[in-house]
């Protein structure tokens, strides 16, 4: 099997004040894209804050006073793209920025669209619109709205509902249970400037990441770091680290009723595997083979030759060392399921392994390694992932060592998984 090729090259270029910068070198995109992330320690106190902090930055700097002024600027910058998200992986809260541009190169004129982007990339994070000296109360009152209606939303997908209620289930107590866009009833308490002084301490003492991608200029790519230079930082916060392995306990069984008609059951280990760790790689494909495919056990034996299942997968959350089991239903099926899915497990660290799960397997990992090479903003999240985890691994090294993963190493990694907690989402008529 060929490995994948190696087109994209990274490099920590700088690092000043909080500061990283990181070039990621590829050029098979027409476009170069500019990503700045914020990395906070999730907590209560912060969680809503940094949620909505870039919501109501993007809507208005003191040159572009709305998003309709940005948007129209960016349509002169030969249709450039601008967006802002907050996720969380594992115990960190990113709030990111991004814009992406067509290369220079392309553009058959003296623009320099690179700088141009950066400088607007920068007005929307250093230079919000302001009224009286902190956030307009429209502004910040409408994207209140909007958040609430984000947390509100997450029950209308109810097999990530359950997934993610899982999640807040095993980690009672430790930073992973927070939402990653807050809670609706923190909203009410935060007025305008109480969030314009958490956003001076985002710009200011969050630690950052800034990743270049794309093919630009060494003179450009110094213009930037000489921008970031100029902001005005201190007393950079010292992140904590996240706790990965957790004593054992009891199994947590938990049940919540809902109106739905198909039952949800979710159950979740603990991996007590960092990404760091060469028992990382080896986790990865025992948990291909179990529920990452057609292929695998879960969907072969649960959902196709039992018929118990509408939908059965696994995940692993890496940062956190957390692995996920997730399956629909019939509501009368539970028990049934729930023994059936821990026997796959159970194959799995007896070495059970059959020659089509593993090759599969492999062969499924390295799809999906070739298919982040599809997007730069992609590309951009697997390598801040691999300085969230300590990791230093390419998509080509990572595919090597997955590739060289023997099944004695699945059944050692399968080994040190521990179950948590068993999840179930049912009908209120139950």
């Amino acid at each position: 099997m060929d490995y994948i090729s190696s087109e994209e090259k990274v490099d920590k270029i700088d690092s000043f004040n909080g500061i990283e910068v990181y070039r990621v070198t590829v050029d098979k995109f027409k476009t170069n894209s500019i990503n700045i992330f914020f990395q906070d320690n999730l907590s209560r106190e912060n969680a809503t804050k940094n949620a909505l902090v870039p919501a109501v930055l993007r809507r208005g700097t003191n040159k572009h006073k709305s998003f309709k002024e940005i948007a129209l600027y960016l349509e002169e910058l030969y249709g450039a793209s601008f967006d802002c998200a907050v996720s969380k992986k594992g115990e960190y809260q990113i709030m990111q920025y991004y814009i992406d541009h067509v290369s220079d190169k392309y553009t058959g004129t003296d623009t320099n669209l690179f700088e141009d982007c950066m400088n607007l990339l920068l007005e929307i994070i250093t230079e919000p619109l302001l009224e009286n000296g902190v956030f307009r109360k429209d502004y910040l009152g409408q994207e209140k709205d909007n958040l609430k209606k984000i947390i509100e939303g997450r029950m209308n997908d109810k097999v990530q509902y359950a997934v993610e209620r899982c999640f807040e289930e095993m980690c009672k107590g430790e930073p992973f249970e927070i939402y990653e866009n807050g809670f609706i009833e923190d909203l009410n308490k935060i007025q305008e400037a109480d969030l314009f002084n958490h956003y001076k301490y985002i710009l200011e003492s969050l630690p950052m990441k800034v990743f270049i991608s794309g093919d630009v200029d060494d003179s450009k790519v110094q213009s930037a770091i000489a921008k970031l230079k100029n902001l005005k930082r201190s007393n950079i916060k010292d992140l904590s680290q996240p706790v990965i392995n957790k004593p054992k306990k009891d199994t947590n069984f938990v049940t919540e009723k809902l109106d739905v008609s198909q039952g949800k059951l979710s159950i979740g280990f603990r991996t007590n595997t960092a990404p760091n760790e060469k028992d990382y790689y080896s986790l990865v494909v025992c948990n291909s083979i179990l529920g990452g495919g057609i292929h695998s056990k879960l969907f072969q034996n649960v959902r196709e030759k039992e018929s118990l299942a509408y939908y059965a997968f696994s995940r692993l959350e890496k940062f956190k060392g957390l692995m996920m089991i997730s399956c629909g239903i019939e509501i009368s099926k539970k028990d049934k399921a729930h023994e059936l899915i821990l026997k796959q497990l159970e194959e799995i660290r007896q070495g059970n392994i059959s020659d089509y799960e593993y090759d599969s397997s492999i062969k499924s990992i390295k799809t999906g390694l070739e298919s982040l090479k599809d997007s730069q903003l992609a590309i951009v999240d697997f390598y801040l992932s691999q300085k969230i985890s300590n990791t230093n691994d390419t998509l080509k090294s990572l595919y090597e060592k997955f590739e060289a993963v023997t099944r004695g190493e699945i059944v050692n990694a399968a080994k040190k998984v521990e179950i948590d907690t068993v999840y179930f989402l049912t009908s209120e008529n139950q």
